[in-house]
């Protein structure tokens, strides 16, 4: 069985339908309100979602997504007669023939018009050549994140005979829009080279790039916003080595930037005619910017670098993005993320910082791919906030929006946002932002529902989304919890979440748990919890150790049979996760992962709450038989109780996070959003 190609022993396929026919028929007393709740997550969608505009030489770009329309729709108009406001559309963009007869918008890909009819589509990469004759897309059409490449001429709207089968996600074109530099992952999933095709060659005799032997690392690459470099990346969880690529294509030969050190993280960002600026953790737990120059033709080492920005312990420096006379730095302190603008010439300077409006919200930079614009695009949203679109003046910090997503319907005054923290075991605060409608108390007497995800530094947005309100509006608490494991504080807050000290990324949840609990909060006995992967193994976690603290457990794709899947080396994603789990040949490691690891270790029998598995038979992260397997084990050690444990598999496509289209999506939110309620005593 290849865990890429999706295919499954028929034993496990009729078993997996089996599991979904017992949650239809055990959730068929909900159907007609899962119906509901759908209606409303969907009328939350406008009728037409635009996003803010990118701009190239000669055009500006932007999606429109339509509400009875499952994919987006990129278009792009004309930088001679783009009206929309903003400092991007400023530039004179020069004078080109074939573009001559280019009026007005025109649609550059319909991904609508896409659908292989397999039930399932995914977007990967989208560019545009550096001479705007050429849009690279790539799809996936099951679920299982491997893409087919594809070339659409954008003068003719006629796609070229060009195919490439077996793409990753990342990509960059030669400046003279002749060829294209594409990631391929091996048969474990892991993206293991680039290669180069030439536009008019057949896929076969496409060359390789750079191939990473090292089965922990991954590649990746992208042509940098100054034009003069594409970066190609090489990374496992704790170390990095980065290569410059002539975007010329006179050679694409890569060139270190600063070789490999193990334990040692860098990124790279290209300054026009001049140096690299480089973010790494060397001598700096937070972070620190180096500058190194353009590396010759046999590369260079960390010895070329110069610090031009030392690290400050109290914020994590997570990227820098260069732009005329101006770098961008995105941060995180105190558990927030903020941008700071910085004078290209000063960068060791205080900066001017622009952060969220809004309490519990994230700012971020929108896509911006020109480097020569005197303000930068970025979104500003929240739980309860849905998108602002604005423009940041590089020059003095100042924030216009442009426009705001709407939501029919919704309205964000009618809901109140704090966070808190509650202290963990060892006395660690432990943030969370809590999200309630304004009518609900926090009196004790209203139910719960906890999200935490807690993995891979990874933070995960507080995001606008439809399904919220749904639960909101029924007199529902929502708390996002901000666990040990992800990089909501930092990369100190990873390190301390990771390997070894995993189990405090569990003691987390359950001290928020706990907390919301002993403040008087919320109704103790109506409290649930859900997370996704990493954040389904956390909910394996909490429901072996505290199954008393939890009414309801939502584990999607969980990650939770930890033992047998680090000692699987075959398996996508398991050599380059024992850097963040743990090897399982490091003793300390392994006995780790076995005092947690959700298979080996079941709740005692009598105790359990309500559990919601998912899993899908594509999914190439967590595969299918790992939730499967779990499930299984969890029935036969408490057989009473069995019958209150609910398996949806995905057995058609589907990918790890669900459904691909936007409806598809609100339905599976719908379903399991009525199954939380139901389970938390809240009425229809």
């Amino acid at each position: 069985m290849s865990p890429v190609d999706g295919e499954h022993p028929p034993e496990l396929l009729a078993h997996l339908t089996a599991e979904r026919g017992w949650y239809d028929l055990a959730t068929s007393h909900l159907f007609s309100w899962a119906s509901v709740v759908r209606s409303e997550m969907v009328a939350r969608v406008p009728e037409e979602r635009r996003s803010g505009t990118w701009s190239r030489m000669r055009f500006s770009y932007y999606t429109r997504d339509a509400r009875d329309r499952d994919y987006t729709v990129i278009w792009r108009e004309s930088r001679n007669d783009f009206a929309s406001p903003g400092a991007e559309s400023s530039a004179e963009p020069r004078p080109d023939d074939d573009f001559a007869g280019v009026t007005g918008p025109e649609v550059v890909l319909d991904v609508n018009t896409l659908d292989a009819g397999t039930g399932y589509l995914d977007l990967g990469l989208s560019i545009v050549s550096p001479d705007e004759h050429l849009l690279a897309y790539s799809l996936d059409t099951n679920g299982n994140e491997v893409f087919t490449l594809r070339f659409r001429d954008l003068r003719t709207g006629a796609d070229l005979p060009d195919v490439v089968e077996g793409v990753g996600y990342t990509g960059a074109w030669t400046s003279d829009s002749s060829t294209f530099l594409y990631t391929v992952p091996d048969a474990s999933w892991r993206h293991e080279r680039i290669r180069a095709h030439r536009l008019g060659d057949d896929a076969p005799v496409d060359v390789d790039v750079l191939v990473e032997p090292d089965r922990r690392y991954e590649v990746s690459l992208r042509r940098c916003r100054s034009e003069q470099a594409i970066v190609v990346l090489s990374e496992c969880r704790d170390t990095t080595e980065a290569w410059y690529v002539d975007p010329t294509g006179a050679d694409l030969v890569p060139r270190s930037l600063g070789g490999r050190r193990t334990g040692v993280m860098y990124r790279a960002e290209h300054v026009r005619d001049g140096d690299f600026l480089v973010v790494t953790d060397e001598d700096a737990v937070e972070f620190r910017l180096a500058a190194c120059p353009v590396p010759g033709p046999g590369g260079q080492d960390h010895t070329a670098w110069r610090e031009v920005r030392p690290e400050d312990p109290a914020e994590r420096l997570e990227r820098v993005d260069a732009f005329e006379g101006y770098v961008v730095a995105t941060l995180r302190r105190g558990g927030d993320r903020m941008l700071r603008v910085l004078a290209a010439d000063d960068l060791a300077a205080r900066g001017t910082d622009v952060t969220s409006r809004f309490v519990g919200g994230e700012i971020r930079l929108a896509r911006n791919t020109w480097y020569d614009a005197p303000a930068v695009a970025v979104t500003d949203e929240s739980h309860t906030e849905p998108v602002v679109h604005a423009e940041v003046a590089l020059a003095d910090g100042s924030v216009r929006d442009t426009h705001r997503d709407e939501a029919p319907g919704h309205d964000p005054a009618a809901y109140v946002t704090e966070v808190r923290s509650f202290p963990a075991p060892d006395g660690t605060p432990v943030p969370a932002t809590i999200v309630r409608h304004r009518d609900t108390p926090l009196d004790g007497t209203a139910p719960a529902l906890l999200w935490a995800y807690g993995a891979y530094e990874y933070s995960w947005e507080r995001e606008w989304e439809e399904p919220l309100p749904s639960i909101l509006d029924r007199g529902v608490v929502f708390v996002h919890a901000h666990v040990r494991g992800g990089g909501e504080c930092g990369r100190h807050w990873w390190l301390d979440g990771r390997l070894t000290a995993k189990q405090h990324t569990f003691d987390d949840l359950i001290a928020v748990a706990d907390g919301i609990d002993a403040a008087g909060l919320v109704d103790p006995d109506r409290i649930a919890t859900r997370g996704l992967s990493a954040g389904g193994l956390l909910q394996g976690a909490v429901l072996s150790q505290r199954p008393d603290r939890w009414r309801a457990v939502l584990a999607e794709v969980p990650f939770v049979d930890v033992i047998t899947s680090m000692l699987d080396d075959s398996l996508p994603l398991t050599v380059n996760e024992w850097d963040e789990w743990g090897d399982p040949r490091v003793r300390e490691q392994f006995d780790a992962m076995l005092a947690y690891s959700p298979y080996d270790n079941p709740p005692p029998a009598g105790s359990r709450p309500d559990l919601l598995v998912t899993g899908a038979v594509h999914d190439t992260r967590v595969l299918v038989h790992e939730p499967a397997k779990w499930v299984a084990r969890l029935r036969e050690t408490d057989p009473e109780w069995a019958a209150r444990c609910l398996f949806r598999a995905e057995t058609g496509t589907g990918s790890h996070v669900g459904p691909s289209g936007r409806l598809d999506h609100l339905a599976y939110e719908a379903d399991v959003a009525t199954w939380l309620l139901d389970r938390l005593g809240v009425s229809s």
